[in-house]
């Protein structure tokens, strides 16, 4: 496995995994209207549009195929992390989750995280030692459960 931060020609097959994972594990939950919303922002003109301010991808290859990536927003927040279903449970995510930590600490980061974890994703977090920090909340139509990993109690 290679993880290498995103180059712009992996754009198109980060937006196509983003969008097959979002369909499946968070926007069936959501209402028509936030999975429209959630699908139009993360397109590929979404994810240039977030490289441009500033979030910092990784990308994992295996094989020469995109495996899955990562997206950190000012050193503090999880922004993305999918991992194609075929390469679930191998320790991808880990991986990806600790290249992501480790740049963001290098650059300044305090080592306080969040996310704004699927329900899928929830057990996932846990492991990585996210935990809860309020109910499932819903923001344009989009189910989330706020988590929080280190900072202060």
């Amino acid at each position: 496995m290679l993880i290498r931060p995103l180059a712009l020609m992996d754009i198109p097959a980060v937006a196509a995994l983003l969008r097959e994972l979002a369909r499946e594990f968070i926007v069936h939950e959501s209402t028509l209207e936030g999975a429209s919303t959630f699908l139009a922002e993360n397109d590929e003109m979404g994810v240039r549009g977030f490289l441009a301010r500033g979030h910092v991808y990784h990308v994992a290859v295996i094989d020469g195929e995109l495996a899955g990536f990562v997206a950190m927003r000012d050193r503090s927040h999880l922004f993305h992390l999918f991992v194609g279903k075929r390469w679930h449970r191998r320790g991808v995510a880990r991986v990806l989750w600790d290249v992501a930590r480790e740049a963001a600490l290098a650059a300044g980061g305090d080592g306080s995280f969040t996310v704004n974890s699927s329900n899928f994703a929830v057990p996932v977090y846990e492991a990585f030692g996210f935990v809860r920090v309020g109910p499932t909340q819903c923001v344009k139509g989009l189910y989330f459960n706020p988590m929080r990993l280190g900072g202060p109690d």
